[in-house]
């Protein structure tokens, strides 16, 4: 009886809090993961559950494959390599700038790349909101996000297989990995070649088998099978496989409504409630853990924007650039994932996990308001006419 109660209290609040958000102008995330904490630790109306814990590993999974499945790759492909060098070079910066804060604070690598992390889910959005996702600049935030995403989590899966096993052999399966995507890949463009009709199917709205949904399952599940085969975050493998999808159909027209529906209308509303019932209130509630969730979230703040200010070597002004850092600053998704993924290795403690959460609310709600605010009304421009 009480795992029906939770069942229907959950369904309730993933239906009832979208509706919330936006009269608040606020994520969906951030009321979800405070509903989690409000009917969990707070009141104990809700316990976790083997099921729950099921609904909301299936919900993480979605939720980097639609990460990845949003990678825009021919925006990436208009940028061209000195663009991109340069974009790299932010993000390398990102990681000097982190590891020199978090270092003097006392921590280990592992939360260089927590704080290393975006939310591409959280600032693609935001820019369509700004009706400028085509300007230049918009363009530069989206790439910027991209990298952090895809760098982070490469980084975050090596570092836990160097944790898990040294430095030895078993750091061959992270190529291994990246060698079975390579030859997916190359299958399916072949396979997407020689039968086009086929898979047109994929992309047709009146499917009553509604492939297109079951092979972007099937092949998650699939990238995923093969990380926790090769011992490598299951994240990462749900992330590429994402990745692998949206860079064999670059157009996913009606598939793309479908996936979003099926994944954001319940299983990954459930990974942050459930985040959130697994939220170790207790732990924030001593004055030394606050002072450095305060300190915490002021850096995490300063690694994006810092770097962010090479902007202005490529014609950008000082306002823009900080625009830019502010919203790269927003976390969400990411950042509970590889702080998940830092506890179970031992590398975070459970405050820092903790910390992790609160950040995640503060700068999904407070990047995208200041972003606002301070990005200049810019004119969609072609980035062709850059010299990269």
């Amino acid at each position: 009886m009480e795992q029906a109660t939770s069942l229907i209290l959950i369904a309730g609040a993933a239906f009832c809090l979208p509706l919330l958000a936006g009269r608040l102008r606020t994520p969906a995330v951030v009321l979800e993961l405070l509903f989690g904490i409000l009917v969990g630790p707070v009141t104990g109306w809700i316990q976790g559950s083997a099921l729950l814990d099921l609904l909301a590993q299936l919900g993480l999974f979605l939720l980097m494959f639609l990460a990845g499945f949003e990678i825009d790759f021919r925006a990436l492909e208009r940028q061209g390599r000195g663009r991109v060098a340069m974009l790299l070079s932010v993000f390398a910066l990102t990681l000097v700038v982190a590891h020199a804060f978090t270092s003097r604070l006392g921590y280990g690598p592992f939360m260089t790349l927590v704080l290393a992390t975006t939310s591409v889910g959280l600032v693609v959005p935001v820019l369509r909101a700004t009706k400028s996702i085509s300007s230049r600049l918009s363009q530069y935030i989206l790439i910027s996000a991209i990298l952090a995403d895809l760098l982070t989590l490469i980084l975050v899966a090596f570092l836990a297989l160097v944790e898990r096993h040294g430095v030895s052999v078993e750091l061959l399966k992270m190529p291994l990995l990246f060698v079975a995507i390579i030859l997916v890949l190359r299958a399916l463009r072949l396979a997407v070649w020689w039968y086009p009709d086929r898979f047109r199917r994929l992309f047709s709205s009146d499917d009553p088998e509604e492939l297109g949904i079951r092979a972007s399952l099937a092949l998650m599940l699939a990238f995923v099978g093969l990380s926790i085969a090769l011992e490598v975050e299951p994240i990462l493998g749900a992330f590429l496989a994402g990745s692998v999808f949206a860079l064999v159909f670059r157009s996913r027209g009606v598939l793309e409504h479908q996936l979003n529906g099926f994944s954001y209308g319940f299983l990954i509303p459930i990974f942050f409630i459930n985040v959130g019932l697994r939220f170790e209130i207790s732990l924030l509630g001593e004055r030394a853990v606050l002072g450095r969730a305060v300190v915490l979230i002021a850096v995490a703040f300063a690694v994006k924007i810092l770097p962010a200010l090479l902007f202005t070597l490529r014609g950008f002004s000082f306002r823009e650039a900080l625009s830019a850092g502010i919203l790269l600053s927003a976390r969400l998704s990411l950042i509970i994932a590889v702080a998940t993924v830092g506890l179970e290795l031992g590398l975070l403690t459970a405050q820092d996990r903790a910390i992790a959460i609160l950040l995640a609310a503060i700068s999904a709600t407070v990047a995208p308001t200041v972003f606002r605010a301070l990005a200049p009304r810019e004119r969609p421009e072609s980035l062709e006419t850059e010299t990269g």
